[in-house]
């Protein structure tokens, strides 16, 4: 086909967004005003888009969420800032992978940063070989037979932290142009490839809730744009902070999609606090060591829980169901954990630990059970206050009963 006509045939195609023959991202212009809001902010990476291609790509999300057991997050290493070593853990490995895989987990979430690997600020050119990175380490998941959900993480909270009016047409601007490069780059993979919006927005009231559901929205037709596989691509979306409860009453209206039932929303799970994350007393409060009815201390009782046991969590869980699954939108439970604290001794060691197991255990059998994806939250850290399940400096399980706790859940 002659360059002019591939030309006119990509204009009548794919409207105003353009094309050329390459499959490089070099941006090109595009209109003021077309597009998502503020998308005129910097130019278009949508530079090939191809005709829409349903092969691997049969399933609708409700489908495809059935085919995932169980998650597990590589956290705090492609999203780490100033680098995949910068906080601690090794360059993430096939090797890694597939020890994940061969202990028991199916999928894996691949939380990833792109701000700090601007080719261009003025543009929003990212990296190449950034790009070619993350597809390097979707690749290791792929070959596994897993399924993969890549987001844009933190990411220096230019998103999470801007859910805002004042910031919204300049966001949006940067959504679009890096998941047309993203979606672009990784348009090659079948449907175990996911892609998510955001990871933790910040949303405190209904207006702001809008301006994240825009941010959604760019997600969407900017991952629709670029064509091919991505036509048909699963996509996820996150509900306010990722909280149960704010989700359940803030987010009462979606994005739009061209594509039916291709749309999975997410929440995280850390309740209570107290047990999970805390890792010191505050003026408010003490941090809980033990969870769960049966794992009650008789000798360090202002460390047993108050709230958020087994009701509470039945109780959010149930709620995700009823708003969201009962109506044939799949979630992602896309991070829960609780921090093992290995600075205990004795007896109250070995409680919190067999706590610990039995929370993973009820969070994973609770999610199943109310059609949500769990995926568990590894951060690397083995040692005390970490949710480390596998040491990735010598490719070992590390946390054999946290690692039994959630295989139970399955059972």
């Amino acid at each position: 086909m002659k360059k002019t006509l591939f030309a006119i045939f990509c204009l009548s195609f794919f409207g105003v967004f353009g094309c050329n023959s390459d499959s490089d991202l070099t941006p090109i212009k595009v209109n003021p005003g077309s597009g998502s809001a503020g998308s005129n902010l910097y130019p278009s990476y949508n530079t090939n888009p191809i005709p829409a291609d349903a092969t691997g790509m049969s399933s609708s999300a409700v489908q495809l969420a059935a085919k995932i057991q169980l998650g597990w997050n590589l956290g705090n290493s492609l999203e780490a800032i100033g680098g995949e070593t910068a906080w601690g853990n090794p360059k993430a490995t096939k090797a890694l992978i597939d020890l994940v895989k061969a202990n028991g987990f199916n999928a894996i979430r691949i939380p990833v940063s792109y701000d700090q690997y601007l080719a261009n600020a003025t543009t929003a050119q990212l990296k190449a070989e950034w790009l070619v990175r993350v597809k390097e380490v979707v690749q290791y998941a792929i070959d596994n037979d897993m399924y993969v959900i890549v987001n844009i993480h933190w990411d220096n909270g230019w998103l999470e932290n801007n859910c805002t009016e004042a910031k919204k047409s300049a966001t949006n601007a940067k959504q679009k142009a890096f998941w047309e490069q993203i979606a672009t780059t990784l348009r090659g993979f079948d449907e175990h490839l996911i892609f998510a919006s955001a990871n933790e927005p910040k949303v405190a009231n209904a207006t702001e809730m809008a301006v994240l559901t825009s941010y959604h929205q760019t997600f969407i037709d900017a991952v629709r744009s670029t064509g091919g596989k991505n036509a048909y691509r699963t996509l996820v979306i996150q509900g306010p902070d990722t909280d149960i409860e704010k989700t359940n009453k803030l987010m009462l209206t979606l994005p739009t999609d061209k594509v039916a039932d291709r749309i999975m929303m997410e929440v995280h799970y850390y309740t209570p606090y107290q047990f999970t994350l805390m890792d010191k007393d505050a003026d408010w409060g003490k941090m809980f060591y033990y969870w769960g009815a049966n794992n009650r201390s008789t000798t360090d009782t202002e460390r047993n829980p108050t709230w958020g046991e087994e009701a509470d969590l039945a109780k959010l869980f149930k709620s995700m169901k009823t708003q969201f699954v009962d109506k044939g939108i799949p979630v992602i439970l896309g991070e829960f954990g609780a921090i093992r604290r290995s600075n205990l001794t004795g007896s109250n060691l070995t409680l919190h630990l067999a706590s610990r197991a039995y929370y993973l255990k009820y969070v994973v059998k609770q999610a199943k059970a109310n059609g949500m994806v769990p995926f568990y939250w590894d951060e690397g850290n083995i040692g005390s206050n970490g949710f480390g399940i596998f040491n990735r400096f010598n490719n070992s399980v590390a946390d054999t009963q946290a690692l039994n706790g959630l295989l139970d859940g399955l059972k």
